[in-house]
């Protein structure tokens, strides 16, 4: 009876830890398509103000171009596993200065380009873009190109220091505000 009670408490505190971490990390958010889920992270400020400002605004979302699209189950497993090598990165602050594509980002990012703008590379896909890296210099990433798309040419934590980001809401219930603003008072 003893060893039942002790694993119920102990199995009660693992559950409200992960649901605490669900609502802390706002979890639930990366299931959507909103680019302003990236900016949980307060690092993604200057991407988001950079695509915020290209023209690519009208038309995408940070999805659109960062997760895989071919089917469902792809996409949610791409996002689970970017996300958690991302919560990963964020939480032991080891992000660096200036964010950039991991590998296995090249080629979602390169499809996704492909994807959208087929009509307009149907004819260099042959001779000049590829889905793969290539050690012999030739087959060229679009961005290889077009760099400065959409992100701007300056993509460091420094770059739009006075760009003006949504604010997610605080994750501190309000119940516990009120109670520390009237304490204060």
């Amino acid at each position: 009876m003893r060893l039942k009670t002790s694993l119920l408490i102990a199995v009660s505190i693992l559950v409200g830890v992960v649901l605490d971490m669900i609502y802390i990390s706002n979890a639930t958010s990366y299931l959507s398509d909103d680019s302003k889920t990236c900016m949980n992270c307060h690092v993604m400020g200057p991407h988001y103000a950079t695509w915020q400002h290209s023209a690519h605004k009208e038309v995408t979302n940070c999805n659109s171009c960062h997760v895989p699209h071919d089917n469902i189950v792809n996409t949610y497993y791409f996002k689970a596993q970017d996300g958690l090598r991302h919560s990963t990165i964020f939480t032991m602050r080891t992000e660096p200065q200036s964010i950039k594509l991991s590998e296995g980002a090249i080629d979602v990012v390169q499809n996704n380009c492909i994807r959208c703008h087929e009509n307009l590379v149907q004819s260099l896909e042959d001779k000049t873009l590829t889905s793969t890296p290539t050690s012999h210099g030739y087959g060229k990433y679009c961005w290889d190109c077009h760099r400065e798309t959409p992100h701007g040419a300056v993509r460091s934590l420094s770059a739009t220091p006075n760009a003006i980001i949504p604010v997610n809401e605080s994750i501190i219930p309000e119940w516990i505000t009120k109670k520390l603003n009237e304490e204060k008072k």
